[in-house]
């Protein structure tokens, strides 16, 4: 009988590189895990972003009947692409292909980010990875936003805004004759070749050379170097990682009410267990809110939770968080 048929949500987190699948059923159980390549349709073209979707999907289903999925959660930055009838289409094809016949629905990569971190419907989430924004949540929708104005615009504390101030540091140094210092180091080791034998001026010129004909992504690149040296005790990344700090968390008080006590949730490759900004930024929001925030465990895992919000007992939903979570983690 159909009642007596297991029912399985699917989650897909979607970035530029790595696709990631989560299928698990109402108990908690993971079922299944999927990878596949980049298949964000803002940074691939449409079909082939739509076909490593389905791949990881795919992946995560083996052996498991897709008709038996009842709600799938696509979670991915810039998830108004998906407005778009054409992309729309592409995606809905691949998805039958594989046999489902569940609805695909797409939300923000800031509400999976959240999920991944509290079964609290409604908080605060920041995201610290090569951008930044931060997002208010509310029913497990997102409801405001500050920041993500892309690398040339904002995204202060991002890893495009580490790298930037790494070579603007490099820089200062430079005008007053200095090629000193860990963090400067590590810049013209990373951007300038043998100049061994250049003054601090044509040094200089050829930094801005350097990092003008790059790729504006080259910038993000360089924010392990200003991580690094922050742990060694240079003073120059210390204090960018600080600021860094400081930004991200005027970011999350924008969008979180004077006095608000729901969860805080941070997420991206800055804020990981060690790295100095996620360290700087926890000390700077629990000082400002009073309350520890959260980390957000995998993207898939939270995403296959909020397929799982309208098909299970809200009593069972903090659990079934928590199993996800851990399956994946």
């Amino acid at each position: 009988m159909r009642s007596q048929e297991p029912v399985l949500v699917l989650g897909l987190d979607i970035g530029g590189t790595t696709s990631r699948a989560l299928v698990g059923d109402l108990s908690g159980r993971a079922l299944g895990t999927g990878s596949a390549g980049g298949g964000n349709p803002n940074s691939h073209p449409p079909e082939r972003a739509a076909a490593q979707v389905a791949a990881a999907a795919a992946d995560a289903l083996r052996g498991l009947d897709p008709a038996s999925v009842r709600a799938g959660v696509l979670g991915m930055a810039g998830a108004s692409k998906m407005t778009d009838p054409a992309v729309a289409e592409l995606f809905r094809n691949e998805w039958s292909a594989l046999g489902l016949t569940c609805p695909m629905r797409v939300v923000g990569d800031v509400e999976v980010a959240f999920a991944a971190g509290t079964p609290e419907p409604g908080g605060t989430v920041v995201i610290a990875g090569t951008g930044s924004v931060a997002a208010r949540i509310e029913d497990h929708r997102l409801v405001a936003s500050a920041g993500g104005h892309g690398w040339l615009l904002g995204d202060e504390g991002s890893a495009f805004w580490l790298g930037r101030e790494a070579v603007r540091a490099t820089l200062h140094a430079l005008d007053r004759g200095r090629t000193d210092g860990d963090l400067v180091t590590a810049v013209l080791d990373e951007l300038v070749d043998d100049r061994s034998r250049d003054e601090p001026p044509a040094v200089r010129n050829r930094l801005i050379t350097a990092v003008n004909s790059a790729p504006p992504i080259r910038l993000a690149e360089l924010a392990p170097l200003v991580t690094r040296t922050a742990g060694s005790g240079d003073e120059a990344a210390t204090a960018i990682v600080r600021s860094a700090a400081r930004l991200l968390a005027d970011t999350a008080s924008i969008t979180r009410p004077p006095g608000d006590t729901s969860p805080v949730v941070l997420a991206g490759g800055l804020v990981g267990a060690g790295n100095p900004v996620g360290d700087a930024l926890r000390a700077e929001l629990a000082e400002r809110f009073g309350a520890e925030p959260r980390t957000a465990g995998p993207g898939a895992a939270g995403a296959a939770w909020l397929a799982a919000v309208g098909l299970a007992a809200p009593a069972d939903l903090p659990t079934l968080h928590k199993q996800f979570l851990s399956a994946q983690g």
